[in-house]
């Protein structure tokens, strides 16, 4: 176990390190940060100034091992247009994040593990047909388009939810139903194709012969064993759905991590922006190794020794 463990957050690790190196390495490459902040009608030596205030003339190498080594303690430096720490930017608005985030997995559960319980049992059916053509709508359809198309409908002809901000429970319903889509499909065919397999399994084919209730078969011994790779991609999803709020976070002008990234790299605050992709990263990682030991556990092809 302790080896199976070691090995993956070792994995994670180096996950986390090369995503901060490429995020690193891209935004200094995007531009040239001093002439930024320093504006268009600067001159050259004012934009040296800031060149050398901000520690933009050292080697890219230094500049990253300088704002690792602070990331590693916390410090995750400044804003350059607010001075504001950004970790205390970062946390302020994780909340919001957090809850659509969560939210929206909470969603994408209970309509898809219905859908591919009745796709399952009614295999070739109507429902089925249905179910996996939600499925399809779902992974096809671009979450911005989904977005605009609810604020339409909803907001602007029926006029039954608010379209932005974030300050009651009624401004989270489109964006977690907008956010839902972006993981329901993978749960509703992980969990019919789960389903489909323990049916036709030996243990519910004896089941069915000791003559128990189909409730009893479908829902004690099939679901249960069904639902359990669920749980794994369950945790996997939340750090996709973390890190995927960014555009309904703006279409919806949600005060969340998404929005900050997307302000942040407007006005190329690359501070507040690699620490974004870094925390994200970061989380996303941690969750899809918990997703791995949640597989070993349950699946007795992986060996935890």
């Amino acid at each position: 176990m302790w080896r199976y463990f070691v090995k993956r957050l070792g994995i994670a690790l180096l996950v986390v390190v090369t995503v901060s190196i490429i995020s690193f390495g891209l935004l200094r490459l995007s531009g040239d940060l001093a002439q930024n902040l320093a504006g268009e009608g600067a001159t050259p030596a004012q934009v040296d100034e800031i060149r050398v205030l901000y520690g933009l003339d050292r080697p890219m190498l230094v500049q990253y091992f300088d704002w690792a080594g602070k990331a590693v303690t916390g410090d995750l430096g400044r804003s350059l247009f607010t001075d504001d720490p950004v970790f205390t930017l970062i946390t302020d608005r994780m909340p919001v994040t957090f809850t659509l985030a969560v939210s929206s997995l909470f969603l994408a559960i209970c309509v898809a593990l219905p859908l591919g319980v009745f796709a399952a049992v009614y295999r070739n059916s109507w429902i089925d047909r249905l179910a996996l053509g939600m499925a399809v709508f779902g992974s096809a359809v671009p979450s911005f388009w989904f977005a605009l198309v609810m604020i339409y409908v909803f907001g602007v002809q029926l006029r039954v939810l608010p379209i932005s901000g974030s300050s009651t429970w009624a401004h989270f319903i489109m964006p977690t139903v907008t956010l839902s889509t972006m993981v329901m499909p993978q749960i509703m065919r992980l969990t019919r194709g789960g389903m489909i397999e323990a049916l036709d399994a030996d243990y519910v084919k004896m089941a069915w012969a000791k003559g128990l209730s189909p409730t009893v078969v479908f829902f004690k011994h099939a679901l249960r064993n069904a639902l359990l790779p669920v749980v794994a991609l369950a945790a996997v999803s939340l750090g996709f759905l973390l890190g995927g709020s960014v555009i309904v976070e703006s279409v919806f002008s949600l005060n969340g991590i998404g929005s900050l990234a997307y302000e942040s790299i407007k006005r190329a605050d690359f501070p507040v922006v690699q620490s974004i992709l870094f925390v994200l990263s970061f989380v996303y990682v941690v969750l899809t190794l918990l997703s791995d030991l949640i597989n070993a556990r349950i699946d007795p092809r992986i060996r935890l020794h």
